[in-house]
Formats: C-alpha cells, sequence, structure tokens
C-alpha cells in the first residue's frame, strides 16, 4: 500500500474534497497516513479564504522540502501537489517559486488525480499544472466512498458562485454555480447512510442557490431536495453555507415541515450597515436579511442562527460598525464568525482605501465582545434541557465522548465507546467555555437509519 498524506485547510467543501481525492486515489493502491514523513503523495488542499494563505502554502513547503530529499535519499520519491484554491489561483506561479512541488490543480480537477501522477511519474522532472475548468462535471467521474465517513458526513451538492462579492474570491477559483442531479445526491446519501452517516450536512458555497434536476427532468430548490431527503430516510440534516438572497419559500418551509432538519441555520450577514452592504455587492439590505430571519422564526420558533461578519471593509465609518452591532443586537446569534476584512488579490475591494490595522482591530475585539455573550446566554439557556446529541468520537478524558446538539454545540458526556455514532437523549448539567456537559438519559433514540429504496419524487 502506497502512503497517501492529505492536509486540509479552510471549509468544509475542502474537507468534503480530501476525502473524495482519497476515495479517487484508493483503488490505484494510496492509504491515508496521518503525518507526511515517508509519504509517497502529499496534497496541501488550500484555501484562499483568509489572509496569508498562499504564505501559509509556501511555508508549509518548506517544511515539506528536507522531508523529500530524505526519501530521495532512500531511492524513493515523494510526489508532492498543491490543490484546491490556492493552487487555482497561483496555478504556475507554485511551480515557478516551489521547486519541491511536482503537481498543481484546482477544486474541479481532482478527478484527473491519477492521469496528472502517471504525467509526473512517467517522466524525470515532470511537473504538471491543471487549472482549467472542466467541461465534464467531475462528479460523474468520482468512484464511491472507499472509507465510512462516521456519524456525521459532508455530502457536496452545489458548487461555484455567481455572485461576486466585491471581497471574495470564490467565483474566480470555484466557478460559477453548478448543481448536482438529484439522483446523484440520493445515491451518494445511500452509501453514507449504509456507511453508518446518521447525519448528513449538504454543502455548496451558496447551497441554498442549489436548482439541480430532478428525477422528472425539472429543477428541484434546495427546500424540496431536504424534503426528499428527509423522506428517504436520513436521520439529521444540516447545510451551509446559505446567502440571505437565495433563502425562498420553499426553504423556509422545510424548516417548519421536516423535522429531521435540525434546528440551527448559517446565514451569513456580513455586515448591518446597508452603505457597506452595497460596497460589498451583497445584494440584499439589512432590512431585507431581518425579513427572511423572522419568516424563518415564524416557520421554527427554535431556530438558533449563527453568521459572518467582516468589519474593516474599505470606506467603513463608525456608523456603519454601529449598524452592524445594532443587527447583531437585533438578530440574537447562537455564535457568529467575525473577521478583519483582508484584501484578496484580484477582487475589486482590493483596490479600495482600506481601513487603518489599529481600527480594524477594536472593532473586531468590540463586536466579538458582543457575539461571546449572545452565544454564552445562548447556551446558558440548556442548563437543564433534555437533548438529542449524535455521539461522534471519542474525547480528550478516559470514557468520554464527544457529539453534537441540534443547534451545534459541542457536548461532552462520560459514557461507553458502543454508543459512538448513536443518538442519546442528554440533560445539559454544565456549561463550558465552548462546550457543553451532559448526562445520558436514554441511550439511544429509535430512528430510520439507512436510505429507503423506491422513495417517489
Amino acid at each position: 500500500m502506497k502512503k497517501l498524506y492529505i492536509k486540509t485547510y479552510g471549509c468544509q467543501m475542502n474537507v468534503y474534497d480530501s476525502g473524495r481525492m482519497a476515495d479517487v486515489l484508493a483503488p490505484h493502491g494510496y492509504g491515508l497516513v496521518d503525518a507526511p514523513e515517508g509519504a509517497d503523495i502529499v496534497i496541501l488542499n488550500t484555501c484562499h479564504i483568509r489572509e496569508k494563505a498562499a504564505e501559509k502554502v509556501y511555508s508549509e513547503l518548506g517544511r515539506l522540502r528536507p522531508l523529500k530529499a530524505a526519501k530521495a535519499a532512500q531511492g524513493e520519491r515523494m510526489i508532492i501537489a498543491v490543490g484546491g484554491c490556492v493552487g487555482q489561483a497561483e496555478g504556475e506561479e507554485i511551480i515557478a517559486r516551489a521547486d519541491c512541488v511536482d503537481m498543481v490543480f484546482g477544486p474541479q480537477t481532482y478527478h484527473r488525480l491519477p492521469e496528472l501522477i502517471a504525467r509526473v511519474t512517467r517522466h524525470a522532472g515532470a511537473r504538471v499544472v491543471d487549472t482549467e475548468f472542466p467541461a465534464e462535471d467531475k462528479f460523474d467521474h468520482l468512484p464511491g466512498h472507499a472509507a465510512a465517513p462516521g456519524p456525521s458526513a459532508y455530502l457536496s451538492v452545489q458548487e461555484g458562485c455567481d455572485k461576486f462579492c466585491t471581497f471574495c474570491v470564490v467565483p474566480y477559483t470555484r466557478g460559477a454555480e453548478q448543481s448536482r442531479p438529484v439522483a446523484a445526491i440520493v445515491a451518494e446519501a445511500r452509501d453514507l447512510c449504509d456507511a453508518g452517516s446518521r447525519e448528513i450536512t449538504l454543502l455548496g458555497q451558496n447551497v441554498n442557490a442549489y436548482h439541480g434536476v430532478g428525477p422528472g427532468g425539472g429543477e428541484w430548490g434546495l427546500g424540496r431536495l431536504i424534503q426528499h431527503l428527509a423522506a428517504a430516510g436520513v436521520e439529521r440534516i444540516r447545510y451551509t453555507t446559505s446567502h440571505p438572497r437565495d433563502m425562498d419559500d420553499d426553504l423556509i418551509a422545510a424548516h417548519r415541515d421536516v423535522p429531521q432538519l435540525m434546528p440551527y441555520l448559517h446565514l451569513p450577514a456580513q455586515s448591518g450597515s446597508d452603505r457597506i452592504l452595497r460596497a460589498m455587492n451583497r445584494q440584499h439590505s439589512t432590512a431585507d436579511y431581518l425579513r427572511t430571519v423572522d419568516k424563518l422564526r415564524a416557520a421554527r420558533p427554535e431556530l438558533a442562527l449563527s453568521s459572518d461578519f467582516i468589519v474593516g471593509f474599505p470606506g467603513e465609518t463608525d456608523q456603519d460598525f454601529a449598524d452592524t452591532l445594532r443587527l447583531v443586537r437585533s438578530v440574537g446569534y447562537a455564535q457568529a464568525y467575525s473577521f478583519k476584512y483582508s484584501p484578496r488579490p484580484g477582487t475589486p475591494a482590493a483596490a479600495e482605501e482600506q481601513v487603518p490595522e489599529d481600527v480594524k482591530d477594536s472593532r473586531l475585539q468590540t463586536l466579538q465582545q458582543l457575539i461571546r455573550a449572545q452565544q454564552d446566554a445562548f447556551n446558558r439557556s440548556h442548563r437543564g434541557a433534555t437533548m438529542p446529541i449524535l455521539l461522534e468520537r471519542t474525547g480528550r478524558k478516559p470514557g468520554q465522548l464527544i457529539g453534537r446538539s441540534p443547534y451545534m454545540q459541542s457536548v461532552h458526556v462520560y459514557a461507553p465507546d458502543r454508543l459512538i455514532g448513536t443518538v442519546v437523549e442528554c440533560r445539559i448539567v454544565s456549561i463550558h467555555n465552548n462546550s457543553l456537559g451532559g448526562d445520558v438519559v436514554t441511550q439511544e433514540i429509535a430512528g430510520a437509519h439507512g436510505v429507503q429504496e423506491g422513495v417517489s419524487a
């Protein structure tokens, strides 16, 4: 068995892609290992969203260079590949700057990994770059899952973005919005459930822009897809990441009508200032966002919300930032992610006059203090509550298991390992900085397991 090491950066989509890369290479004799030392192939599956993404990749390549030299000294070869969004964005530049890199490929071409490896190994010194957006759908060329993903699994249903927010590189690295056919998604969900997954998170750069072809030939939206997967037997369903503009009535109705759809939604706002939202090209206003939140909470009152916020976007004033704080107070989030704006090369906002770093730092600290207070209040509200927890893995302490609540909270309990992969009723007894502590009340909740055959459209 040849050794494959994959280091994954960034979002859940990259986690999914890394797993599928392993699936592609498994039939060719590659097995995953936990460290790069001695590996036959090392893949850096990169993300271009955060600041200094490319620099982090080059730093990692510097650490890999001596490992490659050590393997060569033994008369063996280590192939080093850079994939993902930095690979897509940098392309030939990576080959020029890092002589230890043998392959560069983008997120739309990893199904061609065996071919790329063959091209590299066929000729001494060969180096390849594949960052085209191929005409064929990569999902049509991916094999089944080679390994069980675990109790909670990701399933990509949509890729790419047509929104062109002025701060974002995704349309340039992932391409235009594309949605997979319903039948292909149901088939993959069936495989995941048969392998033991109890919860499936549907993924997309703009997942609620999903418009896949249904069994009858017409287009389905995400709400109808979720209803179909629930009827087919998927026990717990989540989806991420959403765009406020694409939260249509059918999807809101799914939150009301589908108990398998977990009562937690990540709905990025990015800013509470209409002026900044226009500069970001977000295509929604603060009022639009709040109306959507009201509709969602009317449909499912217990729904918990999270969000993304960028502070210090070019041109952001004190009043703009105050508007963001007002939005956060108005909505009340279970949690939220907040970041200082950092220019992404090639995006329109990168050319604008930047807000001073000390101002960004101060605003970020203020926003995070408010978000943290809301998260703490949300968690404290569950003390004494009983919730169904999907137990996913062992914890750091003997006898400890870690799971997730319906609201995405990390919950630790003391229970036997045999309960990993089950949904148990837990009473929340303690609140910690980033997790909850629970006692198991009912050892396993009976429920459907596996996707049923023959569910009608």
